[in-house]
């Protein structure tokens, strides 16, 4: 029996190390799965994730080359190569004249961030952007403009490019990489004329007479420069109060020539659809199509108005309806007095004569014919005059004014000196009492005391 039982446990302890071996065989081979499995899964993971980002930046590109290429096409389309060959013939054209590619236009408004949008008007809409030069800058993005007066656009651009009038905005050139074509113009930071006449409360600051004399002359300085100093005469075609920008003196800067005409030296006037501004549009325009540089004096006319009014030029009345500020203008002149009807402000700060010789050149301006409106050098050199008068006689009575101080102040020393005699007290500048000065009051009071 226990030779029996021997036998069966030596049978058992046969079986475990059996099982122990084929165990020990075992875990090297799973090991070598294990790690293999590991092995393949990085790779596969990684194979994918390689394959991901290879995808990735071959899309990247292709996005960037399809972009490049819709570039390329806007700017052939857009005229780019007659610009550059109209910037290059030009010697003055080339350090003035900037073709800005989309990329730093994008860089210098954040991608055209909303938060960057200045404002937008009926030729566009307007952002602020900051140049790698750190200049600051307003690019204009303009609603469509058709394929046949793309070659008319660039021609503007490159002429008005050269334009370099200190009541002007300067136009620094364009970007062509676009679908329309973006404008980059000089950053004003005072708004327009609009926004400081009709704010209202809103605004603070207000304009004194002699600044909206000023603006004015201004504004008409740089109409007439366009219209006739310039190399080719330019109407603008959308003069407005609100563009008429000020800088950060106040200085008047005619702005946005998203509408404006070249007209060749010998041509008065050119046919063209009808563009501007209702309550500023000339209404022979209107009826004929026609534009001539008269057009531009009728819509200053109105500016004008509205300087000596200050409403805006489609205001609306007591009773609720709308009314046109220039018939407004010229309906009243007939029924009542000019002082009747100009702003408050104006009539304070304004002499009569000033008054009423702005309001006549407005209603010239206003006249229906083109032909019996003054041109806008008549226009400038009336204002440039009453300017000059009002601040003629402003340093006249200025030095009146002086000239009666330093009398009075004279004769207070004679007077005191006399009374000092009077009184025995030395008039000797060493004197201790020679510091005193006597008033016209103290004088009587110590007269009193005088023998008669």
């Amino acid at each position: 029996m226990t030779a029996g039982g021997g036998g069966d446990g030596s049978g058992e302890d046969d079986d475990g190390g059996r099982r122990g071996r084929r165990n020990r065989k075992c875990q090297p081979e799973l090991m070598i799965i294990l790690t293999t499995g590991i092995v393949i899964g990085l790779s596969c993971g990684f194979g994918i994730l390689l394959v991901s980002l290879s995808t990735m930046v071959f899309i990247r590109r292709w996005k960037n080359d399809i972009q490049k290429q819709l570039r390329r096409k806007h700017f052939r389309k857009n005229q780019g190569l007659l610009l550059e060959q109209l910037i290059s013939s030009d010697e003055n054209a080339s350090d003035k004249t900037k073709i800005f590619s989309l990329d730093e236009l994008e860089k210098a408004t954040n991608n055209f961030d909303p938060t960057h949008i200045l404002g937008h008007g009926g030729h566009g809409m307007v952002y602020k952007g900051i140049l790698s030069d750190q200049r600051v800058v307003a690019i204009k993005r303009s609603k469509d403009i058709k394929e046949g007066e793309i070659s008319q656009f660039i021609n503007e651009v490159a002429i008005l490019s050269q334009i370099n009038h200190r009541n002007i905005v300067k136009l620094f050139g364009c970007c062509l990489e676009t679908e329309v074509p973006l404008l980059v113009y000089d950053f004003i930071p005072n708004g327009s004329l609009f926004d400081i006449l009709h704010s209202g409360s809103s605004n603070r600051f207000s304009l004194s007479w002699d600044d909206c004399l000023r603006i004015a002359v201004e504004a008409a300085g740089a109409l007439c420069y366009l219209h006739s100093a310039a190399s080719v005469s330019v109407f603008h075609r959308d003069v407005k109060s609100s563009n008429i920008l000020l800088d950060a003196n106040y200085t008047a800067k005619v702005a946005d020539f998203g509408a404006s005409r070249l007209v060749p030296i010998d041509q008065t006037h050119i046919v063209t659809n009808v563009q501007g501004t209702f309550g500023y549009l000339d209404p022979e325009y209107y009826h004929t199509g026609q534009l001539n540089e008269k057009s531009d004096v009728y819509s200053f006319g109105v500016v004008l108005v509205e300087l000596l009014l200050r409403r805006e030029p489609i205001f609306t009345t007591v009773s609720g309806s709308k009314q046109n500020l220039s018939n407004y203008f010229l309906w009243e002149l007939k029924a009542r007095p000019i002082k009747e009807i100009v702003a408050a402000q104006v009539c304070e700060e304004a002499t009569e004569e000033e008054i009423k010789s702005v309001s006549s050149l407005a209603e010239m301006c206003l006249m229906l014919r083109s032909e019996d409106r003054p041109t806008m050098k008549q226009v400038e050199m009336t204002l440039q005059f009453l300017r000059t008068k009002r601040l003629t006689s402003s340093h006249a009575a200025a030095e009146n004014d002086e000239e009666m101080q330093s009398l009075l102040h004279t004769r207070s020393e004679v007077s005191c000196e006399s009374l000092a005699n009077n009184l025995g007290v030395s008039a000797n500048p060493e004197s201790g009492n020679s510091h005193k000065c006597y008033s016209l009051e103290q004088e009587f009071i110590s007269s009193i005391g005088l023998p008669r």
